[in-house]
């Protein structure tokens, strides 16, 4: 028996992963697709005439298994993946890509989607229902259900070949991540890295049956032999492997991918009948359209320049007094920013790590969830697991119901890709009277307990860790009847607001007493250090706004304009970069051959979000701040408004709504020291 073809008989209905079996995925996504295509023909063949409920609601809660076992499927293939895995991947992509098709593309459903849709002032819907019918209608013209025959077809393989370009794009990054390793042997060489790097590095190279110790290009390691490591000559040869993934003419090689990849994307869109792949995105985002994104990205940008070039003629003066460095290359960005800022504020991660145990910034995390929006976390075993490392909650409200299943995945390993994400194994929804409750997870990489030490993580981990905690937080409050408009189905330069608005606990006094405490002593982080914090807060804040701006025009380049003359990769990168270069170029390194964001994830088009969305954030928490960051009376209008409500709403009418005005932009600029 195929377990993923039939409903989940678990505790609280959650994921049976041991049960599941790699060969069952393809059999059974292959039948739930045909079973779900028989629930389509059903409204279709449908003899009453289309109505809001028999088409529009059908087609919403049609397919769930089918999204059930593939959220889990795809979950896996970034949190747990290995060759099988990823080669049922290569299978089941196209064949997903063909079934949206199909539904898109399907004359008789979009008919009568279309005819509830023309019809739609004439019916008593409610907001929610209205947005559902809206997106319903979109979801079919924006995917070319007005298309000819012919154009229908082009536009299903262009799909199918899209949908293996990112999976094979994400498979090459992986595989180049896993395939270095730095074998040091002379313990010298390792001289200014911290001992919980060090005893780390050793505790890799012994799991592998080395002597020595291993650096490798996952962060835990890759990060802080950049920032510590005396020896610039590893530190170069480390942030050249860095910098390399997938572009060395090897099998990996993704320089072929991206250009392949902006060229579909674009001919898709003309298609469709929008100039670019930028303006078919943006349609559908609060900035609407190429010229708005590049209008904010720039005004940022000339805000600022001038600080961020300051700031890196600071780090050049300061490497040539310390050094005698003559050019600041990458490779020294870290370090020596690291070195000046410990100078200036006498602060540095090894001196907070001790105060940032893992399972006391988790705790504290989940105490200002309470505080904030009563919320509570209980550690439960009875749920099973990918993986042995993962962490199960039961998310539980004041009055003790069900608010969602959290899984936490938080270290590293040859199966998981880099980096920090949120995500969902079941939707909330509504349905026949029954609140379906989400369960969400996040997956980190963050440092692995040692023989000797806990996991202690920097203060940037501790800021991922809240910002993945605010996606999963706009995951589990969500509380409409649509699984399509739920959690974090918002507008992509919204969804960075519940999770970049949960940073600024962490530099909060009142917050940090909640959780920093020396995991030895226990004591309470001094107020010295929570001063240095903040203090440090907006240190070489102009260079790395000036690298945000970048990564976003260089997304806006490739996506914004008619590729088709592109033909070299690295080229194109450079015209990108031209005004916001500071560092001389690595000849050997390529960026874009690795921004799994764009080529891999959803944000192709969209990287200027996190920028927009911190527009959003700085403005939002002025109001807590005004009111006092615990202040339950701005916590509930941010639930009610923002959390809980997904995408049944226009988001600047959400935000109005929670914060009584639109966002000021110069709260960013204050709280970066940009402006006064």
């Amino acid at each position: 028996m195929n377990i993923l073809l039939h409903p989940f008989q678990t505790t609280y209905n959650t994921a049976p992963f041991s049960a599941i079996k790699n060969e069952d995925f393809l059999p059974a996504i292959t039948t739930l697709i045909e079973e779900t295509k028989t629930e389509i023909d059903h409204i279709t063949s449908n003899p009453e005439p289309p109505t809001f409920e028999n088409t529009i609601e059908a087609l919403e809660f049609s397919g769930q298994q089918l999204d059930r076992v593939t959220n889990i499927f795809f979950n896996l293939n970034s949190a747990e993946t290995n060759d099988d895995i990823q080669k049922i991947a290569q299978d089941v992509s196209p064949l997903l890509s063909e079934f949206g098709n199909d539904i898109t593309l399907n004359e008789a459903l979009f008919k009568r989607v279309k005819a509830v849709y023309d019809n739609k002032s004439k019916l008593d819907l409610n907001g929610e229902q209205l947005m559902l019918l809206d997106k319903s209608y979109k979801s079919f013209s924006r995917n070319g259900a007005n298309l000819v025959e012919d154009k229908k077809e082009t536009l299903r393989n262009i799909d199918k070949d899209l949908s293996k370009l990112s999976l094979t794009f994400g498979e090459h990054v992986l595989a180049e991540t896993n395939a270095f390793e730095m074998h040091i042997t002379n313990e010298a060489d390792l001289s200014g890295l911290p001992e919980g790097a060090k005893e780390a590095a050793k505790q890799l190279a012994e799991s592998k049956d080395k002597d020595g110790w291993l650096i490798t290009l996952d962060y835990p390691s890759y990060i802080p032999f950049m920032t510590y490591a005396d020896n610039r000559e590893l530190r170069k040869k480390l942030a050249i492997a860095f910098g390399k993934k997938g572009f060395h003419n090897n099998e990996f090689d993704n320089q072929n991918i991206v250009l392949n990849i902006v060229k579909k994307r674009f001919e898709r869109a003309n298609l469709l009948g929008y100039k670019t792949h930028a303006n078919f995105v943006l349609e559908e985002r609060m900035a609407k359209t190429p010229e708005n994104v590049i209008e904010f990205l720039n005004e940022l940008l000339d805000k600022a320049k001038p600080a961020a070039q300051e700031e890196f003629k600071n780090l050049e003066d300061f490497a040539k007094e310390l050094d005698g460095i003559d050019r600041l290359e990458k490779w020294d960005s870290g370090y020596y920013a690291e070195k000046l800022k410990q100078k200036l504020f006498d602060l540095d991660d090894e001196k907070l790590k001790p105060y940032f145990k893992l399972e006391n910034v988790t705790n504290g995390a989940f105490k200002i969830a309470e505080k904030l929006y009563g919320l509570h976390f209980e550690n439960i075993d009875t749920i099973d697991k990918y993986h042995q490392d993962v962490l199960t909650y039961k998310v539980t409200n004041n009055s003790g119901d069900l608010v969602s299943i959290f899984y936490a995945d938080f270290f590293p390993r040859a199966g998981k890709r880099n980096g920090a994400w949120m995500t969902s194994y079941k939707s909330q929804s509504i349905k026949n009277g029954e609140n379906n409750r989400p369960h969400i997870s996040i997956v980190c990489n963050f440092t692995k307990p040692t023989k000797s030490k806990p996991s202690l993580l920097t203060f940037n981990e501790v800021t991922t860790l809240f910002h993945e905690f605010g996606h999963a937080l706009h995951g589990m409050l969500a509380n409409t009847t649509y699984p399509s408009l739920s959690g974090t189905s918002v507008y992509w330069d919204f969804v960075e607001l519940p999770s970049q608005v949960m940073e600024n606990w962490c530099y909060e006094k009142e917050a940090l007493e909640l959780f920093a405490t020396h995991y030895e002593t226990g004591e309470v982080i001094p107020m010295e250090l929570v001063s240095k914090i903040k203090e440090s807060s907006t240190f070489n804040e102009g260079m790395q706004t000036l690298r945000q701006i970048s990564f976003g025009l260089l997304d806006m380049s490739w996506h914004g304009q008619d590729p088709s003359n592109f033909n070299d990769v690295k080229t194109q990168e450079l015209k990108a970069f031209e005004n916001t270069k500071l560092y001389p170029d690595v000849a050997e390194n390529c960026m874009s051959t690795a921004f799994s964001h764009i080529f891999q994830g959803g944000y192709s088009s969209g990287y200027y979000s996190y920028k927009w969305a911190e527009v959003l954030d700085a403005d939002a928490f002025e109001y807590f701040k005004e009111a006092g960051i615990f202040n339950s009376e701005v916590a509930t209008k941010f639930k009610d408004n923002v959390l809980s409500l997904g995408g049944t709403v226009d988001p600047m009418t959400l935000y109005k709504r929670f914060r009584g005005q639109e966002p000021q932009p110069e709260a960013l600029l204050r709280r970066a020291g940009l402006i006064k």
